[in-house]
């Protein structure tokens, strides 16, 4: 049989990249990057090798897993769902809606079958106990969007390809190719920028992406927020405003009052705080405000921290003020072919209630996950007898890891839907795993929503799974429907149970495309399997915003009520050293790390310290240290080299594969630490509950 070559996506970041994968008698042979692709035009990141390693992955579960006697059996499709549903609705029947507690991963929004299928799902159980990895890493963009423009899924990006000016703050998109910002091919357009203006990095790492770009400073872990703060006081002061068509969607005495708030802040004191002189300051915002066009992008580093929300918050005040929103070259809205936005006024669903120990917030309907363990040990009042989790593995994902694991353990029921037995799963009683990566139709519902470019795309599976599989879209909706089958037979009941039966994936997602922006259809989609170019980012602020008055809100209270605390705070500085993550371009949090192809090369996982840090506690490069912080501690190799902080250290995330009962020939055999042995889970964000991950206070010693 002649070899033949099938388009799709990879959907193993948020980059969106087009793959061509060249298969002879069915199997898969070799993977390019498609040119052709209106989006990525044939980039690909180590990252797509992998889908060729996932598919034949011996290690991938492909029938599900029952646990007896603490040995795992593997059992028919139908025995799984009717004994799943039996348990699940038996907790409820006992215990109350909320006895079931739900935690989604980061691989949820990249599986199209997940995104369509599990709210069903979840709409059945009913739980408000809820987590996800939102609560972990994006939540402050979404409150942002929420409180500032009307709905959370309003997310502005920068407008990469006509930029002159790219601020970058706790992001890395040479590694991540974006995250919150779908961007692929970073190193070509931060050269692109640089022929014609200045990409700035600023970031307690000389990061990857810092070695690109025109120039990077060093700023201490958490303390970003002071920088924007002061960013915005010089414009405010200096009356460097340029609002430009934005002015009549601001309320004028906004300003002011946020002019008035920040007349405390000394902008000495702010370069005490983050290590960057203030004459540097200064600088920093000249070039930013005087660029032909500009944008500024902010992630993890600002998004996982004690101010995390209003330093993106501040982000978005920044971009507004220099007139660089809604406009092409600064930050702008997406408008992708499925509109993820469903409303016509605005909606934010924060605060509705409370977690029962810390009374954390909930927020779109989820509770932060830091509090998950706590919630499960205290099961009395939060009711939780049992989780479901869903391409998750919050044990290495999640605070305080530990302490999660022994949590698990407690519970009366776990089913874990995925792929893996991994460090998660093997707390389960039910292991469900869907057909994947190559066998799955593909869409990308989510990122398109976060694109620096509009384009639309949908992948045909390249292999067919196997006949006894099922997709993800056939597991929520079968357990959907047997849940159902055993309440009550209300008339709700009965039609929603006649509903489900008749969808299909392919139904929802032409119907999505139909009632979107351009009008397309699932059918015309497919003539074009290298995708469709829909265009640049344009203007489009009125269609956007749902406030009734058509506004934008500078300055909802709790921002007022955030600046107010951070300028009163008396932090005493620590003298504990700074522990910060980072991101491998081989590697996505904890899941690809079972990957042969990925995982070739020198170890990854070890922690980089600065050469005067080292020299304190007589480290030397290739030494095991000891990382101890309040919750735990982990024995690790360092890297001596000034490409980080001094007083600062940093450790990559989702390692940890040395836990017992997993099933991970690969990663068991390159094991690497957990950071999140090290986070911890009461040390959190007061506004939101969010997980703190940048700026934890850790010890070092050599190991002796």
């Amino acid at each position: 049989m002649s070899e033949i070559t099938k388009y799709r996506t990879c959907h193993l970041c948020e980059a969106m990249c087009g793959v061509e994968v060249v298969l002879k008698n069915g199997e898969v042979q070799k993977i390019f990057g498609d040119k052709k692709d209106p989006f990525s035009k044939g980039h690909i990141c180590p990252k797509a090798i992998g889908l060729k390693d996932l598919h034949y992955d011996e290690n991938r579960l492909k029938k599900p897993l029952k646990k007896v006697n603490n040995d795992w059996k593997e059992i028919s499709w139908d025995q799984a769902i009717e004994e799943v549903s039996e348990k699940l609705y038996q907790l409820q029947e006992k215990n109350g809606k909320n006895a079931i507690a739900i935690y989604s991963g980061n691989p949820s929004v990249h599986n199209l079958g997940t995104i369509l299928g599990a709210p069903f799902f979840y709409r059945t159980i009913e739980s408000k106990n809820i987590f996800s990895a939102t609560s972990a890493d994006q939540l402050a963009h979404h409150l942002a969007a929420a409180t500032m423009f009307g709905h959370s899924n309003l997310l502005p990006v920068p407008d990469l390809h006509r930029t002159h000016h790219w601020l970058i703050l706790g992001g890395n998109p040479m590694v991540s190719n974006g995250s919150m910002m779908t961007a692929p091919n970073a190193r070509k357009l931060i050269k692109e920028i640089k022929q014609k203006g200045k990409v700035v990095v600023i970031d307690p790492r000389f990061t990857e992406t810092a070695k690109k770009a025109s120039e990077h400073h060093f700023i201490k872990p958490a303390s970003d927020v002071w920088l924007l703060l002061a960013m915005i006081k010089i414009i405010l002061d200096k009356k460097l405003i340029k609002l430009n068509h934005i002015e009549r969607y601001i309320e004028a005495k906004e300003i002011t009052i946020l002019t008035n708030l920040l007349i405390r802040l000394d902008l000495e004191y702010v370069s005490r705080k983050t290590g960057i002189k203030h004459e540097t300051i200064y600088s920093i915002t000249k070039d930013f405000i005087n660029a032909e066009s500009a944008s500024i992008y902010g992630r993890l580093g600002l998004s996982t921290v004690e101010y995390g929300s209003l330093s993106i918050w501040a982000i978005n005040i920044l971009n507004i003020l220099s007139g660089n929103f809604d406009t092409p070259g600064g930050i702008m809205f997406p408008k992708p072919a499925i509109q993820v936005v469903h409303s016509e006024k605005a909606v934010l669903k924060f605060n509705r209630w409370q977690s029962t120990v810390r009374k954390l917030p909930e927020f779109n309907g989820e509770l932060p996950v830091s509090t998950l363990a706590e919630e499960i040990f205290n099961k009395n009042e939060s009711k939780i007898n049992a989780l479901i989790t869903v391409c998750g593995n919050p044990v290495l994902s999640t605070p305080n890891g530990k302490q999660l694991e022994k949590a698990l353990d407690s519970l009366d029921f776990m089913v874990s839907i995925d792929i893996y037995l991994n460090e998660t799963t093997k707390n389960a009683d039910y292991i469900l795993p869907p057909a994947t990566g190559l066998e799955v139709p593909h869409y990308d519902y989510i990122f398109n929503n976060l694109a620096i470019k509009n384009t639309a795309k949908y992948s045909d599976p390249i292999i067919p799974k196997s006949k006894d599989a099922l997709y993800d879209f056939d597991i929520f909706k079968k357990l959907t429907i047997a849940l159902i089958k055993k309440r009550e037979k209300t008339k709700k009941n009965i039609q929603q149970e006649k509903m489900l039966n008749a969808l299909t994936l392919d139904y929802l997602l032409d119907n999505g495309l139909k009632k979107g922006s351009y009008h397309l259809d699932l059918e015309k989609l497919k003539k074009y399997p290298n995708g469709i170019d829909l265009g640049y980012l344009k203007p489009r602020i009125d269609e956007v915003l749902l406030f009734e008055d058509k506004k934008i809100k500078l300055l909802n209270d709790i921002y007022n009520i955030e600046i107010t605390k951070l300028l009163n705070s008396k932090k005493n500085i620590s003298n504990s050293l700074s522990l910060i993550g980072r991101r491998n371009l081989r590697s996505n949090n904890s899941w690809m790390h079972n990957s042969p192809s990925l995982m070739k090369g020198s170890n990854i996982c070890n922690l980089l310290i600065h050469p005067n840090d080292a020299k304190k506690r007589n480290i030397t490069n290739g030494d095991l240290v000891e990382i101890k912080s309040r919750v735990g501690s982990v024995k690790i190799i360092a890297d001596v080299n000034d490409e980080i902080c001094e007083g600062v250290i940093s450790m990559p995330h989702g390692w940890g594969h040395h836990r017992k009962g997993i099933k991970l020939d690969i990663a068991e055999a390159n094991p690497g630490v957990s950071i999140n042995d090290l986070t911890d889970d009461q040390f959190v964000e007061q506004l939101t509950g969010v997980a703190i991950f940048s700026g934890v206070d850790v010890e070092v010693k050599l190991c002796t």
